[in-house]
């Protein structure tokens, strides 16, 4: 069975109340990191500068790459060249980072609706809108500003200071259960649950069109886009990492092409659950980078995908938490019936093909 969740009261916050530094990177030319160099090889020949650099800095998204190689950060031959240039083999390309600036992240006070607080974690109940934590383009109003603010201090700090507590991430429209960490021993044990697929994450998605069976299991690798880096896609094995996903249809429209879908996250990379329903044919409802909302009748404002069910053990107690974050308003239209939900929440996660057979 599903264990309930935890009923322990919420931890009085310390009175401590303290600023954060950030570092977002500059545009403009100052102190460099190391250079890295890299050699073109025969079979490279004839790409694109920004192509090339593109597959093989994942961490840097193609329009970052194509401003560093306008500002003179990255050189061509020891010459400066434009994006488009076309790479040949034995050309040497330099690639220095700039060194970041630095921003303060300050406590703000921005409602959060808590599932559950004690002195080394909080569980609470993300809006969609709400951006997790500071990055370029949203250095304030973010999730981080908000735990700053109510716990006061007493976030670990191992994530560094963009990323107080954080050890998990949910999109900026994504709704629904994250826990956050406040002690530092909090912080290592859930990462390494995370890490070790230890902990249980099920996700409710409204999706468009039906799935073509009423469960299954989508196993791909995601990497990054080849030509737009900013979204995900599912690539060669050699290119990317393994994702999983169990899906099962909870409910289909009957007034239209449309279903409620339970996903079980086996695997937790960028995007995994909104690339997956697309790769299936069925992308979430209201997505505007996999979806295509203009082509959703009636589509909703928002993307409808909702973070539902979070189970992990206590970093400290070593019980088993459960927490199910109230499914909101604009899922109604797309809801099963109450018994079905219960059922879901009394069965344990290996039990649940079970309950929704594959079919031929």
């Amino acid at each position: 069975m599903w264990p309930g969740a935890c009923s322990r009261p919420h931890a009085s916050p310390s009175t401590r109340r303290e600023k954060f530094e950030i570092c977002f990177p500059k545009s403009g030319r100052g102190a460099q990191a190391p250079a890295v160099t890299i050699t073109v090889q025969d079979e490279d020949a004839g790409q694109r500068l920004d192509l090339f650099l593109a597959g093989r800095l994942e961490d840097l998204s193609r329009s970052r790459l194509q401003a560093l190689v306008k500002s003179g950060h990255i050189m061509l031959n020891d010459e400066q060249s434009l994006p488009k240039a076309q790479v040949s083999a034995g050309d040497v390309i330099t690639v220095e980072i700039p060194e970041p600036e630095v921003y303060e992240v300050t406590p703000q006070d921005i409602p959060l609706e808590i599932l559950f607080e004690d002195e080394d974690l909080i569980v609470i109940n993300k809006p969609s809108g709400l951006v997790v934590h500071p990055a370029a383009g949203n250095p304030d109003g973010t999730l981080v500003n908000a735990l700053l603010h109510h716990c006061r201090g007493s976030l670990s700090g191992i994530g560094g200071v963009e990323r107080p507590g954080i050890v998990h991430r949910l999109d900026k429209d994504t709704s629904g259960c994250l826990v956050a960490a406040k002690s530092d021993r909090a912080q290592q044990s859930l990462v390494t649950q995370f890490h070790d697929r230890k902990v249980t994450k099920l996700y409710l998605a409204a999706v468009q069109r039906i799935p073509p069976k009423p469960s299954g299991t989508i196993f791909t690798h995601l990497g990054r886009h080849p030509v737009s880096r900013q979204k995900m896609a599912v690539v060669n094995p050699g290119s990317g990492r393994p994702a999983i996903t169990d899906y099962y249809v909870l409910h289909r429209d009957p007034g239209g092409p449309s279903a409620l879908v339970l996903c079980h996250l086996h695997t937790g990379r960028t995007h995994q659950i909104r690339v997956h329903l697309r790769h299936l044919g069925t992308p979430v409802l209201g997505d505007p980078v996999y979806g295509r909302p203009d082509r959703q009748p009636g589509a909703p404002p928002r993307l409808l995908l909702h973070a539902w069910r979070l189970a992990f053990t206590h970093p400290c107690g070593g019980e088993l938490l459960t927490f199910e974050a109230p499914i909101p308003s604009d899922f109604d239209p797309y809801l099963p019936g109450d018994d079905l939900l219960d059922r879901i929440r009394h069965a344990e996660p290996e039990d649940l093909p079970a309950l929704f057979p594959a079919g031929p």
